[in-house]
């Protein structure tokens, strides 16, 4: 399997809030530049925090790495409004139209992982004309109450939620290890610990307990089945949080979704593990098999070239500032018109500027 080069060093992202239609303020962080890649929220997030985190750290860096990498936390979430009175599919769709619009964005690769692929489902459905490709990593259409089918897988998807709004924001982390074991049971004692805390910084108890039983409620395998959009779903054999199995059937029910199996036990995978590779490969295989009126077919290179033909220099120009010859630079200036589907630098021009987002 090749190997996937290390991740930048030095993060820095940008935050901004949008307002979602029943006020609810949302934090939005951006990091990196290119092609804009947004991802849904889920629970557990803290945009500013996961910064610094030992398991969110390489997610950040690597999807940075060829993208301008949106993120946001969900309501009742991180730097997002904690006074929130609405915990439904609906004012979670809201809240990524909200983030959407707020940014400008025409068109764009939606990644919806874990309980994010439920929403990521619905806006796609929504809104086919704006998600370029839809990446579900431990998604599943029917959360815990709606797939279970006796008494005993019930009670313990309430007993979870009853633990939450008992042992949440305690000091003693014993009732948040429960569900640091499930997220990640491969994490190292650092893992664990920051693990423990985000749970505790990312939401109050009720917060928790409410977003955890809507969650536990959701099913949208009618909604799966009308996706016209091409759609990965990934998911690890034995996610303890998630069965593997709700991702087998996640992707029979989504037409042409390609599925792949990843060899962990880790509902949030480790950059240390081998499956982190094998997710990195087929998400940027993915991307890259975009129509060609998507940036991520061309080459490094030809994304240089392209940026300063966007700065409306002429191939002599580019020649210089690269140091190549400028029969190199006509020839790549030739290449990323075929692929692009443009036939000017006026209209390269106007590629550029469409898809870039604040």
């Amino acid at each position: 399997m090749p190997a996937v080069p290390s991740p930048p060093s030095n993060l820095r992202q940008s935050l901004r809030f949008c307002t979602a239609a029943d006020g609810t303020r949302i934090a939005i962080a951006s990091i990196g530049s290119g092609p804009p890649l947004l991802r849904a929220a889920h629970w557990l997030s803290h945009v500013e925090h996961d910064l610094h985190s030992p398991v969110w750290r390489p997610w950040l860096a690597e999807l940075a790495r060829d993208h301008q990498y949106i993120r946001y936390d969900q309501r009742g979430c991180g730097l997002s409004d904690s006074a929130v009175a609405d915990f439904s599919l609906d004012a979670w769709v809201g809240d990524l139209e909200a983030v959407v619009d707020s940014l400008g964005l025409r068109r764009f690769p939606l990644i919806g992982m874990s309980q994010g692929g439920a929403v990521a489902i619905a806006y796609a459905v929504r809104h086919p004309e704006k998600v370029s490709h839809l990446v579900l990593p431990g998604a599943y259409a029917r959360g815990a109450l709606q797939r279970a089918t006796h008494d005993a897988e019930r009670l313990e998807a309430e007993t979870l939620v009853n633990l939450i709004r008992l042992g949440w924001g305690r000091d003693n982390a014993a009732f948040r290890q429960v569900f640091t074991n499930q997220f990640i049971p491969g994490g190292t004692p650092a893992q664990h610990q920051w693990w423990n805390e985000l749970e505790r910084l990312t939401a109050s108890p009720e917060n928790a307990a409410r977003t955890l039983d809507a969650f536990h409620r959701v099913d949208v395998t009618a909604l799966a089945r009308q996706l016209r959009v091409p759609t990965l779903v990934l998911h690890a054999r034995g996610d303890a949080r998630v069965p593997f199995d709700e991702g087998l059937r996640l992707a029979a029910l989504i037409p042409g979704a390609r599925f792949v199996p990843l060899e962990s036990d880790n509902h949030v995978l480790l950059d240390t593990e081998p499956a982190w590779s094998t997710f990195l490969l087929e998400l940027r295989n993915f991307l890259g098999s975009a129509p060609a009126d998507d940036n991520a077919v061309l080459t490094p290179a030809e994304r240089d070239v392209l940026r300063l033909v966007a700065l409306g220099l002429d191939n002599a120009a580019i020649a210089l500032q690269l140091s190549k010859s400028e029969k190199t630079v006509r020839n790549q200036v030739s290449s990323i018109f075929d692929k692009l589907g443009v036939h000017t630098r006026a209209e390269a021009i106007v590629y550029v500027r469409d898809r870039e987002s604040p």
